[in-house]
């Protein structure tokens, strides 16, 4: 309004449109403040204008922000750049070699040659498609020099570690946007933890994101993404960190917090200067759609007494299409979201005096306690004896209430002597109140998300020569459990991560026993390095459910360390030797809470017949028939079956619809002449034709569904 106020006004003292509107950018130009502004004033005052008026259409106090912020930080990345190139072309080129996946070795220049020029010399389509390189087992940017003799593996979006660099950078790229459109202070942006996307978190003061944003927000990353701006990185130190990112009192506080001998790595990409450990894909270019998919508010570093930040998530492909795929999935999954669809078929209710609780009502707890009886029959046929531990201990640091869940199982091993023919020992535990974690508040909305949460825990005390063995066995156990689930699986082994203790020599005989099970095992699997746990190194287990969704459920760790600090041990078969123990720990179904909400999605609500909720329902034709039918429930139920049986006086083709509708697995119609010969017209869901049946055969085929898991 203001805007074209401005402009009649002009015309009237006899200015030309085609002038005042080459004076008057849209307010996100970039030159608005150093030469619009400055001219009207001077316009505006020559002819008596309100002052108001003129600063009314000064733009927004984010672009002091930015006006302030960008240059300095790019001056800056640019001139300790330059430094490093100059420092970094005085090294001497001395020859390398590069040893690719392959075993082919490549001859290279050291502080030369790149991953880059390595792909391109392999082949252009490589070249073309390549985001990422490892280089000795750590992540490389593409177009970052070699420095020594290393072995090199270069990966493509389809590889997990290309991806995952993909939706890093994605969120650099968003974060841009977001900073240029907002002026908000960024903190920290990631890839999501779940395997899909990124997020980038921000202060943006009253400002409120909502789904009318997003437009907005794509269409300035979307401009980015044409320009091709190059990921660009630099190494710095603490100071000149502190100094580069002085007017963000996030970004300071982060640079604060980092050991003292942390590298502390910046990357540009276009107008962005960011705190980022990397690495990146070589361009933004190679992002050709990206969407937004949610805005929420968060803590700052998870802490409600810390400023509120705005939450973005994204998602990103390298060509639309994909991207066309991801959004109907996610349309789909919506569906089946737990929060609707479980109450709609009475499993869970929500309470707003619980708000961060769900219940679980009778329906749902029985596949609860189904899911915890299934894996205790396995513990049972499979070597497993269960035990019960005491829950959490509390205690006071400095004024702040900790607790602590200790590893009592060492304790069971440990409260008498042990031989090493007990062993391997495997013990379990499955109960209530099991495993605490300090979730963040504004994520305990999820079933996903749980502060105190039930989880099948086992742990294996072997000899170091029956690790192997048991890994492998408890592979196979794995294998079983998400094969009846419908499940498919990716493995990964997560090798020994920067801050890690232990021996080096322990911890390569532990990874060694591990990749040997997983090779005897016979499914594919992938090396991910580094990101093992702090003790010991683990398999991961990614499942993907009906809908291409993943999640990590099972986890399978070995541990050398905590037999050790427990003082673990055992007569060995030469009596005069005491030897120590190692631990297995495992987890099939993880929180089983949120193995329910997987498992509602992954079913699209039409459980199993051996988890379902309503097996069967009894739906006599007239009142005539209701006698009958309530002995036929009552015999079914006997035979410890879940049945139902609708009594109301209602036409049977309703009662037939609602209870397709309610997902019963069997519809059992019984009239005057199923009484008579005793026996039932069986309706399987989904399907339109019946089948007459005896109350025998019925029970027959119920056990053997439940029986085989179907």
């Amino acid at each position: 309004m203001l805007r074209r106020y401005a402009i009649h006004n002009l015309r009237r003292n006899g200015f030309v449109y085609s002038t005042v509107t080459a004076m008057v950018p849209h307010p996100k130009d970039d030159d608005y403040r150093d030469a619009a502004i400055p001219k009207l004033i001077r316009m505006f005052e020559s002819r008596r204008f309100f002052y108001s008026t003129v600063t009314a259409m000064v733009p927004h106090p984010k672009d002091d922000y930015l006006n302030a912020a960008i240059p300095k930080r790019i001056k800056m990345f640019e001139s300790i750049q330059a430094e490093q190139k100059t420092q970094r072309l005085s090294l001497s080129p001395d020859p390398i070699k590069v040893t690719l996946p392959d075993g082919t070795v490549k001859d290279a220049a050291k502080w030369q040659t790149t991953p880059f020029d390595v792909a391109k010399e392999i082949s252009k389509n490589l070249a073309n498609n390549a985001l990422i390189a490892r280089v000795n087992g750590v992540l490389w940017d593409m177009a970052r020099p070699l420095e020594q003799d290393c072995e090199l593996r270069i990966y493509k979006f389809e590889d997990d570690e290309g991806r995952d660099t993909f939706w890093h950078s994605s969120a650099l790229i968003l974060g841009q946007s977001l900073e240029m459109e907002y002026g908000c202070k960024l903190c920290i942006g990631l890839c999501t933890t779940r395997g899909e996307g990124f997020y980038y978190d921000a202060f943006y003061g009253d400002l409120g994101l909502n789904d009318d944003h997003f437009k907005q927000i794509e269409a300035r990353a979307l401009k980015a993404v044409g320009e091709k701006q190059p990921f660009e990185r630099i190494e710095v130190t603490r100071d000149q960190a502190l100094e580069m990112f002085s007017d963000n009192e996030f970004k300071v506080e982060i640079i604060n917090d980092l050991p003292a001998d942390k590298t502390i790595t910046v990357y540009r990409c276009g107008s962005l200067v960011d705190l980022s450990r990397g690495p990146h894909i070589p361009n933004n270019s190679f992002v050709k759609a990206i969407a937004c998919l949610k805005a929420s508010s968060a803590y700052w570093r998870g802490n409600k007494a810390r400023p509120t930040l705005q939450r973005v998530y994204g998602i990103s492909y390298p060509d639309q299409e994909s991207l066309k795929e991801y959004l109907l999935k996610l349309e789909e999954a919506k569906k089946y979201d737990y929060r609707n669809f479980g109450v709609e078929q009475e499993l869970l209710s929500h309470h707003e005096s619980s708000p961060r609780g769900w219940f679980f009502l009778p329906r749902g707890a029985l596949v609860y306690e189904e899911l915890m009886n299934f894996i205790s029959s396995q513990y049972e046929v499979r070597g497993y004896e269960e035990v019960i531990t005491p829950d959490l201990f509390c205690f006071d640091i400095k004024k702040h209430k900790f607790g602590l869940k200790a590893i009592w199982r060492c304790s069971v091993f440990k409260h008498r002597a042990r031989s090493y023919s007990e062993l391997p020992l495997r013990m379990a535990e499955f109960g209530p109140g099991g495993l605490y974690r300090n979730e963040a508040s504004d994520d305990l909305s999820e079933l996903k998300h749980r502060r105190i949460f039930e989880k099948d825990d086992a742990h294996i005390f072997c000899r170091e020569s029956q690790i192997k063995d048991e890994v492998r066995e408890a592979l196979k156990f794995i294998d079983y459990v998400y094969e009846i689930f419908g499940f498919t699986y990716d493995l990964k082994l997560s090798t020994r991560p920067e801050n890690s203790f232990g021996e080096t020599a322990t911890w390569e005989k532990a990874e060694s026993a591990l990749k040997e099970a997983l090779d005897e095992f016979g499914k594919p699997w992938q090396l991910n390095e580094g990101d093992g746990a702090l003790y010991g190194p683990k398999i991961d287990i990614k499942v993907s459910d009906a809908l291409s969704r993943k999640f990590q459920c099972a986890t399978l760790q070995l541990n050398f360390q905590l037999p050790n600090c427990f003082k673990l041990e055992y007569l060995a078969e030469d009596e005069a030797k005491i030897e120590r123990p190692v631990m297995i720990h495992m987890a099939i179904l993880g929180s089983v809470k949120r193995l329910f909400n997987i498992l509602l999605g992954h079913y699209k609500g039409k459980w199993p017949f051996w988890l379902s909720p309503r097996q069967a329902i009894v739906c006599p034709v007239s009142k005539k028939s209701q006698a009958y039918a309530k002995k036929v429930k009552d015999e079914i139920y006997s035979k410890g079956f879940l049945v139902d049986a609708d009594l109301r006086y209602r036409k049977i083709e309703k009662k037939v619809r609602e209870a397709q509708l309610a997902q019963y697995n069997y519809i059992l119609v019984v009239g005057e002449q199923e009484a008579e010969t005793g026996q039932v017209s069986v309706r399987v869901r989904d399907k339109e034709d019946l089948t007459t049946m005896s109350i025998e055969g019925l029970l027959e085929r119920f056990s053997e569904d439940a029986k085989n898991f179907r």
